[in-house]
């Protein structure tokens, strides 16, 4: 009586927590950076496509499947949406079926990778060229590529795993099962490979040594039915076999816990390819070939029991790491082709357009304020205007930062001590020159100007959110005396202009004028109200009590059509203060006041430069007097 079959389940569980343990013990070696391996095909970039999103990944590897489905493989967000802008928007919208989206080569990161590495750069096309002739059924074709393929990227395990499926479905399996050792070495933790060297071994009638592939491909991927299928169909192939070795195999497929604790060097990526999905279809097809081959079970013997991944050297790569060999070649590596086209320093914080041209972000946000086209090719960028969210580019950033650290260093340097300068708000203090500001009065603006759209972006980014406003001058340029605003708010368009919602904080006087980059700017001083004390103090209390009242009567005085638009524009009328010297501004109902009444902008400027409170007062009273003597 034939023992009863080994419980695939058991064993791979056991293989799991191995591989585990393994895997968390490698997880504190560092690992080799891998940041010119596309996310979704896990080979090297080929026509890199980098997203509105930040993520570049191979251009064919982005226009498989139907357009609607296609999503960025990292962040889940949709093609349609990110590439929105990519397209020549000229003339009116046409109905009818949706553009095919357009996907551009980053045109920096293509020919950086071409210079760097031209034999994994050109493996990797001929790579895609391959899966294509494959899926076309030209198998022998598809051999030929992935021949050259290997010949200049020895060390790429997606390459021998791929060609292991050529070479299967073509029933060569003793090169499918070279191929595949090969790319297991290569990614000892890859699961198809390992599924593809079990498939030829099986193929082969070497039961026992695809037993425990399969189980090894089961403790990978436990959810993978089609290992687990074929994992239980090769254990029952076992007791076809003479008992006593039938029993020592299923007892050396425990040996897979030991397997996976001692050739697990590192933790690597267990993401299914999509890139070797392509060939699955092929593997169920020639999956019947198993059938036709379990009549030929050969149990090796005891001398041929050793690890199921075990390469002669020979056969090897020349190079034989864990993972291709992509460091970067000092000597041609140039920080200049890392260069902004636009500021001629190097990338800080690069932003990839849809058209496939890179810019530092704030480089491209200054060209987008004057123009909504790409500043190379001219394509219209005008969907990336609302939202103003740019994604920096995830793979040209580590770069920088990885191979280029003290040239980063450098140009970080320089970006704060600019925003440094910019977040003074003593000198150099932007100023929009447009009309007249008051303390704690709302200020709402409409930006169209580029050099406008620059400053309040700045003033935004350096987290002051404050410039100065002020009168144009015909002599001067601008007004001596303004008032500080305080951006709280500000909603974009799609063609760039805004809306600020802002209000006045603080008064100033003009110290010294400059510009910076098309806007006004100048060094200023601030000005406060001079406070009295004793008798003065008293008398300006009740003169205080009494303007108000009067200021009060003649707003209820008006029709009520011009109350409510005062009303809708400038806010209700504050309350009078227990104390008119508590703000070292003055009370709130002053600037409210001179705000709303009926005087033209140079009547209105000397009151912003009074340091004396009484006498805005007084000059507040003499304007309603003279308004009521009118109205009368």
């Amino acid at each position: 009586m034939a023992p009863a079959p080994a419980d695939p389940s058991a064993t791979s569980s056991c293989c799991a927590a191995a591989l585990k343990k393994a895997g968390e013990a490698a997880a504190v070696a560092p690992e080799v950076w891998d940041g010119f391996k596309c996310r979704k095909c896990h080979g090297f970039l080929s026509d890199p496509v980098s997203l509105w999103c930040g993520h570049t990944f191979c251009k064919l590897c982005l226009e498989r499947g139907r357009a609607a489905d296609r999503r960025c493989a990292l962040c889940g967000v949709k093609l349609s949406a990110l590439m929105v802008a990519s397209g020549r928007a000229r003339g009116p919208r046409r109905s009818g079926p949706q553009a095919p989206l357009q996907l551009r080569v980053n045109v920096v990161l293509s020919g950086l990778l071409g210079k760097l590495f031209p034999g994994p750069a050109r493996a990797s096309q001929l790579r895609h060229e391959g899966n294509r002739l494959y899926r076309e059924r030209q198998v022998e074709a598809a051999l030929l590529k992935y021949n050259e393929a290997v010949r200049l990227a020895p060390n790429d395990h997606l390459l021998y795993s791929n060609r292991s499926q050529i070479y299967f479905t073509l029933e060569s399996h003793e090169d499918a099962l070279h191929d595949a050792e090969i790319a297991c070495k290569l990614r000892p933790m890859g699961f198809k490979a390992h599924f593809r060297k079990a498939q030829a071994l099986a193929t082969l009638g070497k039961v026992k040594e695809a037993l425990r592939e399969f189980l090894y491909c089961v403790s990978l991927d436990g959810k993978n039915k089609r290992a687990r299928s074929e994992a239980q169909r090769e254990n029952s192939e076992l007791p076809h076999c003479s008992n006593q070795e039938g029993a020592a195999a299923r007892e050396e497929s425990s040996s897979l816990v030991n397997m996976a604790q001692g050739k697990v060097s590192r933790k690597e990526d267990r993401a299914k390819s999509q890139e070797e999905e392509e060939q699955d279809a092929a593997s169920v097809r020639t999956g019947k070939c198993l059938e036709k081959k379990r009549n030929r079970c050969q149990i090796e013997t005891q001398e041929d029991t050793e690890l199921p991944n075990k390469v002669s050297k020979q056969d090897l790569p020349a190079e034989q790491g864990a993972k291709p060999d992509l460091s970067i070649p000092l000597g041609s590596f140039d920080a200049s082709d890392l260069e902004c086209s636009l500021c001629m320093r190097l990338f800080y914080e690069p932003v990839t357009t849809p058209c496939g041209h890179t810019f530092c972000l704030k480089c491209l946000e200054r060209c987008l304020d004057h123009n909504a086209k790409c500043p190379l090719c001219k394509d219209v960028l005008l969907q990336c205007l609302p939202s103003r969210k740019y994604s920096k580019n995830v793979i040209m950033e580590e770069l920088i930062a990885k191979f280029l650290p003290e040239e980063l260093k450098e140009r970080r340097r320089l970006y704060e001590e600019e925003m440094e300068e910019l977040s003074n708000l003593n000198k150099n203090v932007p100023i929009f020159v447009c009309t007249m500001a008051y303390p704690t009065v709302p200020c709402p603006l409409h930006i169209f100007e580029p050099c406008y759209r620059l400053m309040i972006r700045r003033c935004i980014e350096t987290g002051t959110k404050q410039f100065g406003m002020c009168l144009g001058d015909p002599v001067k340029g601008f007004a001596e005396y303004g008032c500080i605003l305080e951006i709280r708010n500000v909603q974009f368009f799609s063609d760039g202009r805004s809306v600020v919602d802002s209000i006045g904080k603080r008064r100033f006087k003009v110290l010294h004028q400059g510009q910076r980059d098309g806007y006004n700017t100048a060094d200023i001083e601030y000005i406060e109200d001079q406070k009295v004390q004793g008798d003065d103090c008293a008398e300006l209390v009740g003169l205080h009590n009494c303007v108000y009242e009067q200021a009060s009567s003649w707003f209820h005085s008006l029709k009520t059509s011009l109350k409510n638009r005062i009303l809708n524009h400038f806010g209700p009328m504050p309350e009078k203060d227990e104390d008119p010297q508590v703000n070292p501004n003055g009370p709130a109902w002053c600037w409210w006041t001179l705000a709303v009444l009926p005087l033209e902008s140079r009547a209105q400027l000397p009151f912003l430069a009074m340091r004396s409170l009484k006498d805005r007062l007084n000059g507040i009273r003499r304007i309603l007097a003279f308004i009521s003597r009118n109205q009368n």
